[in-house]
């Protein structure tokens, strides 16, 4: 895509934007999250404005810097780091954030990205995340989405987070953001625990949908569609070679099924047809 000469180069001269963050790792899963960043970074034009020193925040024996050769004799090493990138999607400027969840120095990476993003006073700060679950392929795959404010949770029609445990740098994010005054919700596939391979773009096409909705706006799936049919066309012939794994997924398609009220799966249907307007109107 063609970059924009009018778009703004810094975080002071944006209006109002959205920020959406995502880190590869413990918070993802079939990296759902980071593919479904690395497609709207496309989709968006994103243009890198900066990236964190990654000698403060990566222990590079466990993300290890790669070489890519232009010619044979000349190379560049790629650091592994978090960068903070501008897109735009329709009207709404994007602030994205993506990298590896850090090794090290977590609180001091999140104040850097907060105060990075103190000029800009975000409408909504976005955290995307994915975790492995007992969901089935064959089913339309779930993202969960939590706040922590109770007049955001009912604004958005979304639950309040009760979580208690471990957590990463998904879940220290959106602390900071609460914490910092932004209105954030955190995004949450649940990816199918019993497919072992990477990536899952279900759950990154499922991300994405649940984007458009908060966004209200559409975003180019590009050819994710047909990637996730051809994931879910691969997950069940493995399947079916497996008469264990294939009792276990049929008793899961049923208990997803009986769980489901008609009421949700008429939201379902409501907000997909909402997104067919949006794609149609564009």
């Amino acid at each position: 895509m063609t970059g924009d000469t009018n778009r703004p180069r810094s975080l002071r001269d944006l209006v109002d934007p959205i920020v959406i963050a995502a880190f590869s790792g413990w918070n993802d899963a079939g990296v759902a999250a980071s593919q479904a960043m690395e497609h709207l970074q496309d989709v968006t034009d994103a243009e890198e404005l900066f990236a964190l020193d990654p000698d403060d925040f990566y222990d590079f024996q466990v993300n290890r810097p790669t070489i890519t050769r232009d010619t044979p004799t000349e190379s560049t090493i790629d650091w592994p780091t978090t960068t903070v990138s501008i897109g735009r999607l329709g009207a709404q400027d994007l602030v994205l954030i993506e990298g590896p969840e850090p090794n090290f120095r977590w609180r001091a990476f999140t104040n850097q990205l907060m105060s990075a993003l103190r000029s800009t006073n975000p409408a909504m700060v976005l955290v995307l995340g994915a975790l492995l679950a007992d969901t089935p392929h064959s089913r339309p795959i779930p993202v969960t989405g939590s706040v922590t404010d109770l007049l955001l949770a009912e604004r958005l029609g979304m639950e309040v987070s009760t979580y208690e445990g471990p957590t990463g740098i998904v879940g220290l994010f959106a602390k900071a953001g609460q914490d910092a005054g932004h209105p954030t919700v955190s995004l949450w596939a649940a990816v199918p625990h019993y497919v072992s391979q990477s990536p899952c773009p279900k759950a990154s096409l499922a991300l994405l949908h649940r984007l458009e909705d908060l966004l209200d706006s559409p975003i180019d799936q590009g050819d994710l569609p047909e990637l996730a049919r051809a994931w879910e066309r691969g997950v069940a012939e493995l399947a079916s070679d497996d008469a264990e794994i294939a009792e276990y997924v049929a008793g899961l398609e049923q208990e997803q099924d009986e769980s489901e009220l008609p009421e949700a799966t008429g939201d379902a249907i409501a907000a997909e047809f909402m997104r067919y307007l949006r794609r149609r109107d564009r």
